[in-house]
Protein backbone atom coordinates (compact mmCIF):
# COMPACT_ATOMS: atom_id res chain seq x y z
CA UNK A 1 0.00 0.00 0.00
CA UNK A 2 1.55 3.75 -0.67
CA UNK A 3 1.66 5.70 1.89
CA UNK A 4 -0.50 9.03 2.37
CA UNK A 5 1.58 11.72 0.24
CA UNK A 6 -0.84 14.65 0.54
CA UNK A 7 1.36 16.70 3.07
CA UNK A 8 3.80 16.37 0.99
CA UNK A 9 1.61 17.01 -2.31
CA UNK A 10 0.45 20.37 -0.40
CA UNK A 11 4.44 21.46 0.07
CA UNK A 12 4.77 21.17 -3.84
CA UNK A 13 1.45 23.18 -4.18
CA UNK A 14 3.02 25.80 -2.33
CA UNK A 15 6.56 25.89 -3.89
CA UNK A 16 4.28 26.28 -6.88
CA UNK A 17 2.44 28.98 -6.00
CA UNK A 18 5.58 30.91 -4.83
CA UNK A 19 6.43 30.55 -8.17
CA UNK A 20 3.36 31.71 -10.11
CA UNK A 21 3.74 34.81 -7.33
CA UNK A 22 7.67 35.69 -8.98
CA UNK A 23 6.02 35.31 -12.21
CA UNK A 24 3.07 37.73 -11.21
CA UNK A 25 5.73 40.08 -10.00
CA UNK A 26 7.70 40.36 -12.92
CA UNK A 27 4.95 40.70 -15.07
CA UNK A 28 3.54 42.89 -12.70
CA UNK A 29 6.78 44.92 -13.16
CA UNK A 30 7.42 44.66 -16.68
CA UNK A 31 4.28 44.09 -18.60
CA UNK A 32 5.20 45.48 -21.59
CA UNK A 33 8.05 42.91 -22.15
CA UNK A 34 5.45 39.43 -21.19
CA UNK A 35 3.74 38.85 -23.68
CA UNK A 36 1.98 35.55 -22.94
CA UNK A 37 -1.17 35.04 -24.16
CA UNK A 38 -3.72 32.41 -24.03
CA UNK A 39 -3.21 30.25 -26.89
CA UNK A 40 0.99 31.08 -27.30
CA UNK A 41 2.05 28.19 -26.73
CA UNK A 42 6.11 27.99 -27.91
CA UNK A 43 6.81 26.91 -24.70
CA UNK A 44 4.34 24.03 -24.95
CA UNK A 45 7.19 22.44 -27.15
CA UNK A 46 9.97 22.52 -24.91
CA UNK A 47 11.89 19.25 -24.01
CA UNK A 48 12.51 19.34 -20.64
CA UNK A 49 12.35 16.64 -17.61
CA UNK A 50 9.86 16.74 -14.24
CA UNK A 51 11.47 15.38 -10.99
CA UNK A 52 9.79 12.90 -8.83
CA UNK A 53 7.18 14.50 -6.80
CA UNK A 54 5.78 16.61 -10.09
CA UNK A 55 5.59 13.47 -12.08
CA UNK A 56 3.31 11.68 -9.66
CA UNK A 57 1.97 15.24 -8.51
CA UNK A 58 0.48 15.50 -12.17
CA UNK A 59 0.36 11.84 -12.89
CA UNK A 60 -2.37 12.18 -10.57
CA UNK A 61 -3.91 15.21 -11.30
CA UNK A 62 -4.38 13.56 -15.08
CA UNK A 63 -5.92 10.47 -13.29
CA UNK A 64 -8.39 12.76 -11.37
CA UNK A 65 -9.19 14.66 -14.53
CA UNK A 66 -9.23 12.29 -17.20
CA UNK A 67 -10.25 8.72 -15.45
CA UNK A 68 -11.26 7.36 -18.60
CA UNK A 69 -12.78 8.03 -21.80
CA UNK A 70 -11.89 8.68 -25.61
CA UNK A 71 -10.36 12.12 -24.70
CA UNK A 72 -7.59 10.33 -22.19
CA UNK A 73 -7.16 7.25 -24.77
CA UNK A 74 -5.82 10.45 -27.37
CA UNK A 75 -3.89 12.15 -24.66
CA UNK A 76 -2.12 8.85 -23.90
CA UNK A 77 -1.29 7.86 -27.88
CA UNK A 78 0.26 11.04 -28.24
CA UNK A 79 2.07 10.96 -25.10
CA UNK A 80 3.70 7.78 -25.84
CA UNK A 81 4.71 9.06 -29.90
CA UNK A 82 6.30 11.50 -27.60
CA UNK A 83 8.25 9.80 -25.34
CA UNK A 84 9.65 7.67 -28.16
CA UNK A 85 10.42 10.75 -30.03
CA UNK A 86 12.22 11.92 -26.77
CA UNK A 87 14.03 8.95 -26.20
CA UNK A 88 15.32 8.87 -29.76
CA UNK A 89 16.85 12.64 -29.38
CA UNK A 90 18.11 11.85 -25.20
CA UNK A 91 20.23 8.95 -27.35
CA UNK A 92 21.52 11.50 -29.56
CA UNK A 93 22.55 13.97 -27.59
CA UNK A 94 24.08 11.26 -25.26
CA UNK A 95 26.29 10.22 -28.16
CA UNK A 96 26.83 13.52 -28.69
CA UNK A 97 28.40 14.42 -25.31
CA UNK A 98 30.47 10.66 -25.37
CA UNK A 99 32.12 12.61 -28.52
CA UNK A 100 33.14 15.59 -26.73
CA UNK A 101 30.67 17.67 -27.22
CA UNK A 102 30.54 20.45 -24.91
CA UNK A 103 27.92 20.67 -22.21
CA UNK A 104 26.94 24.11 -23.10
CA UNK A 105 26.76 23.36 -26.52
CA UNK A 106 24.54 20.13 -26.03
CA UNK A 107 22.11 22.17 -23.88
CA UNK A 108 21.79 24.48 -26.40
CA UNK A 109 20.85 21.70 -28.97
CA UNK A 110 18.18 20.70 -26.78
CA UNK A 111 16.69 24.37 -26.29
CA UNK A 112 16.01 24.41 -29.95
CA UNK A 113 14.13 20.96 -30.27
CA UNK A 114 10.45 21.57 -30.42
CA UNK A 115 8.06 18.75 -29.12
CA UNK A 116 4.76 19.24 -28.83
CA UNK A 117 3.04 18.59 -25.48
CA UNK A 118 0.48 15.58 -25.33
CA UNK A 119 -2.02 17.86 -23.33
CA UNK A 120 -2.15 20.77 -26.26
CA UNK A 121 -5.56 20.29 -27.81
CA UNK A 122 -6.32 21.31 -31.18
CA UNK A 123 -6.89 25.27 -30.24
CA UNK A 124 -3.25 25.16 -28.27
CA UNK A 125 -4.55 25.12 -25.14
CA UNK A 126 -3.34 23.07 -22.19
CA UNK A 127 -5.71 20.35 -20.99
CA UNK A 128 -4.40 20.23 -17.40
CA UNK A 129 -3.36 24.01 -17.06
CA UNK A 130 -4.35 23.74 -13.31
CA UNK A 131 -1.89 21.46 -12.34
CA UNK A 132 0.94 22.49 -15.61
CA UNK A 133 4.70 22.04 -14.18
CA UNK A 134 6.90 24.64 -12.46
CA UNK A 135 9.06 24.95 -16.11
CA UNK A 136 5.69 25.72 -17.99
CA UNK A 137 4.62 28.45 -15.17
CA UNK A 138 8.12 30.86 -15.50
CA UNK A 139 8.13 30.85 -19.42
CA UNK A 140 7.79 34.07 -20.60
CA UNK A 141 10.13 35.83 -18.01
CA UNK A 142 13.58 35.57 -17.29
CA UNK A 143 15.54 32.66 -15.75
CA UNK A 144 18.77 31.10 -14.69
CA UNK A 145 19.71 27.86 -14.87
CA UNK A 146 23.70 26.99 -13.90
CA UNK A 147 24.15 30.65 -13.74
CA UNK A 148 23.43 30.87 -17.77
CA UNK A 149 20.02 33.22 -18.92
CA UNK A 150 16.94 32.00 -20.53
CA UNK A 151 14.18 34.03 -22.22
CA UNK A 152 11.29 33.43 -24.42
CA UNK A 153 12.26 34.55 -27.75
CA UNK A 154 8.87 36.37 -28.18
CA UNK A 155 9.41 38.13 -25.13
CA UNK A 156 10.56 41.64 -25.32
CA UNK A 157 13.21 41.64 -22.79
CA UNK A 158 16.38 43.22 -23.89
CA UNK A 159 19.68 41.43 -24.05
CA UNK A 160 21.99 42.88 -21.58
CA UNK A 161 19.69 44.90 -19.50
CA UNK A 162 19.22 43.62 -16.09
CA UNK A 163 15.76 42.42 -15.11
CA UNK A 164 14.58 40.66 -11.86
CA UNK A 165 15.44 36.72 -12.68
CA UNK A 166 13.99 33.51 -11.42
CA UNK A 167 16.72 31.13 -10.48
CA UNK A 168 15.48 27.61 -11.30
CA UNK A 169 18.09 25.98 -9.34
CA UNK A 170 16.86 26.64 -6.22
CA UNK A 171 13.58 25.91 -7.30
CA UNK A 172 14.87 22.37 -8.53
CA UNK A 173 16.66 21.81 -5.09
CA UNK A 174 13.16 21.96 -3.35
CA UNK A 175 12.12 20.26 -5.74
CA UNK A 176 14.45 17.40 -5.08
CA UNK A 177 14.16 17.73 -1.21
CA UNK A 178 10.45 16.89 -2.02
CA UNK A 179 11.39 14.09 -4.19
CA UNK A 180 12.99 12.57 -1.40
CA UNK A 181 10.92 12.93 1.10
CA UNK A 182 8.47 10.39 -1.31
CA UNK A 183 11.24 8.15 -1.80
CA UNK A 184 11.49 8.23 2.46
CA UNK A 185 7.98 8.48 2.61
CA UNK A 186 7.57 5.17 1.14
CA UNK A 187 10.50 3.80 1.92
CA UNK A 188 11.41 2.71 -1.20
CA UNK A 189 14.28 0.20 -1.75
CA UNK A 190 15.22 1.62 -4.38
CA UNK A 191 17.95 4.03 -3.19
CA UNK A 192 18.01 6.31 -6.20
CA UNK A 193 14.08 6.60 -6.39
CA UNK A 194 14.45 10.55 -5.74
CA UNK A 195 16.99 10.86 -8.16
CA UNK A 196 14.55 9.94 -11.37
CA UNK A 197 13.47 12.38 -13.99
CA UNK A 198 11.28 11.52 -16.58
CA UNK A 199 9.38 13.71 -19.23
CA UNK A 200 5.73 15.03 -19.33
CA UNK A 201 4.90 12.06 -21.91
CA UNK A 202 6.15 9.06 -19.73
CA UNK A 203 4.68 10.78 -16.09
CA UNK A 204 1.19 10.49 -17.73
CA UNK A 205 2.20 6.99 -19.02
CA UNK A 206 3.56 5.50 -15.78
CA UNK A 207 1.84 3.78 -13.46
CA UNK A 208 2.94 4.68 -9.79
CA UNK A 209 2.32 1.82 -7.94
CA UNK A 210 4.09 -0.24 -4.96
CA UNK A 211 6.19 -2.28 -7.90
CA UNK A 212 7.92 1.06 -9.24
CA UNK A 213 7.99 3.27 -6.10
CA UNK A 214 9.66 -0.03 -4.89
CA UNK A 215 7.58 -0.28 -1.83
CA UNK A 216 7.88 -3.98 0.01
CA UNK A 217 10.14 -6.58 -0.72
CA UNK A 218 12.05 -7.41 -4.04
CA UNK A 219 9.98 -10.31 -5.96
CA UNK A 220 12.71 -13.23 -6.62
CA UNK A 221 13.64 -12.34 -10.09
CA UNK A 222 14.17 -8.89 -9.13
CA UNK A 223 16.66 -9.56 -6.26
Amino acid sequence: MIPDLISIFTRYETLRAEVDDLFGRVRGAFPQCVVCKEGCSDCCHALFDLSLVEAMYINKAFEAAFGYGPQRSAILERASDLDRQATRIKRELYRAEKDGESPEAIMERAAQIKLRCPLLDDNNECLLYHARPITCRVYGVPTAIAGQGHVCGFSAFEKGKPYPTIHMDKIQNRLEDLSRDVATTVQSRFKELHDVYVPLSMALLTRYDEAYLGIGPAKKEEA
